[in-house]
């Protein structure tokens, strides 16, 4: 099979697909409520991010893509997150999928966008499944929790470990026990409507359940391969972009929701204190709220934390690109630091989101209010294996000490 030739116009530049993001804000926000109530977004909003280009802002020119640098996608991701972040959330593995997909041996490529579509896309990244090797390919089997955006999705990536029929330590082809993502069409698996929770709730992150289904060798993608961005998508394409490791851009990708949110909560709570008086006889009525100190010094901590944070995220894509740029490769320490920093960046999005929250008074008891969703959307994010701080601040601490350092990176 091969793909189909694409004669495009000139791509749109970054500056253009990020106003095309936020041309989408204001409906994206009137939506929020409903994707809570509904628990996933609205084939509406799905088909206007695909009608505005957004899903094709990293992915290879050669399928109809624009290669755009990651931090692209970053800023699209925390444009949308501000609006909603389940929407964000749910759609940030789309945007970067580009990239990551983009590490796939050509054919699986010509699977995807060889038709020239825009598949939406979604990740259970943790190996909970196993892997039987069969002829040229394997025999998939688990069950994978938090499954985001797999209602609109026509294709997903379940992590499994390879388990050789025997036992043994090797699989046929004489490589030790393994895990690896594996690729396979959203038609072959069951969904578990399972989704009902306080934050993030309308991203669909639901239960996926595969008995014994066959994919193809080409549909594999081990993680050793992925971690240091040497694989063999990224060796046809001729751009450093996809030499990218997976949790130097994946995990960044999680944690431009979280800080995304907090920008989006900094501006709701200006505009909302903005003019407000105190109501209640006991405590004094009528009061302006943006003359207390105390609001003041909130709105300052939030403002200064969410802005750390985005600068945090976007400063080491850049910089990874830049070495990828340069010849260099992406060293262990550098992807422990990152790893350390996406981890960090979410934990100062929390920050931003608890000091606005704290001082919403009884109109931040509404499920309505942005700061109340946004501080409910944050903790959610945090609790992100990827991105909590004790499991990634230890990690980086041990590799700092000269220890083997425990966790993904």
């Amino acid at each position: 099979m091969t793909s189909i030739p694409f004669c495009n116009p000139p791509s749109p530049s970054p500056e253009e697909l990020v106003r095309r993001a936020r041309d989408l804000v204001p409906e994206i926000r009137a939506r929020a409520e409903e994707t809570e109530r509904n628990r996933k977004i609205s084939p509406e909003i799905i088909a206007k991010l695909r009608a505005a280009e957004l899903l094709r802002t990293t992915r290879p020119k050669e399928f109809g893509g624009f290669e755009h640098d990651p931090t692209v996608a970053l800023e699209i991701a925390m444009t949308i997150s501000a609006a909603c972040a389940s929407t964000g959330w749910a759609v940030n593995g789309a945007l970067s999928n580009g990239i990551s997909f983009g590490h796939y041996p050509i054919e699986t490529q010509r699977e995807l966008w060889g038709n020239g579509s825009d598949p939406f896309t979604c990740a259970c990244f943790a190996p909970t499944g196993t892997a039987v090797p069969d002829d040229d390919g394997y025999r998939l089997s688990g069950r994978w929790s938090f499954a985001s955006g797999v209602d609109h999705a026509s294709w997903i990536r379940l992590g499994a470990v390879i388990t050789p029929p025997d036992n043994s330590q090797q699989t046929g082809n004489g490589r030790q026990t393994d895990g690896a993502f594996f690729l396979l069409p959203t038609g072959d698996v069951v969904i578990e409507d399972n989704w009902f929770v306080y934050g993030l709730c309308g991203t669909g992150s639901k239960n996926i359940i595969v008995t014994d289904v066959f994919v193809p060798e080409h549909r594999v993608l081990r993680f050793a391969d992925t971690r240091a961005g040497r694989t063999a998508g990224a060796a046809h394409h001729n751009n450093p972009l996809y030499r990218l490791p997976l949790l130097v851009l994946g995990a960044s990708m999680l944690a431009s929701t979280a800080v995304g949110a907090a920008k989006g909560a900094v501006a709701d709570y200006l505009e909302m204190t903005t003019g407000r008086k105190t109501r209640g006889a006991l405590a004094g009525g009528g009061l302006a709220m943006a003359e207390f100190a105390t609001i003041q010094l909130r709105f300052a901590e939030a403002a200064a934390a969410a802005e750390a944070a985005e600068l945090i995220l976007m400063t080491n894509i850049r910089q990874a690109m830049a070495k990828l740029r340069a010849g260099a490769d992406i060293t262990i320490a550098d992807r422990i630091r990152v790893r350390r920093d996406q981890a960090y960046a979410t934990r100062l999005a929390l920050q931003a989101v608890e000091a606005l929250n704290a001082s919403t008074g009884g109109a931040g008891l509404q499920l309505s209010n942005p700061i109340q969703r946004a501080w409910r959307d944050v903790n959610a994010v945090a609790r992100h294996v990827s991105l909590n701080w004790d499991a990634v601040g230890t990690m980086y601490g041990q590799h700092a000490f000269g220890l083997e350092p425990r966790g993904q990176y």
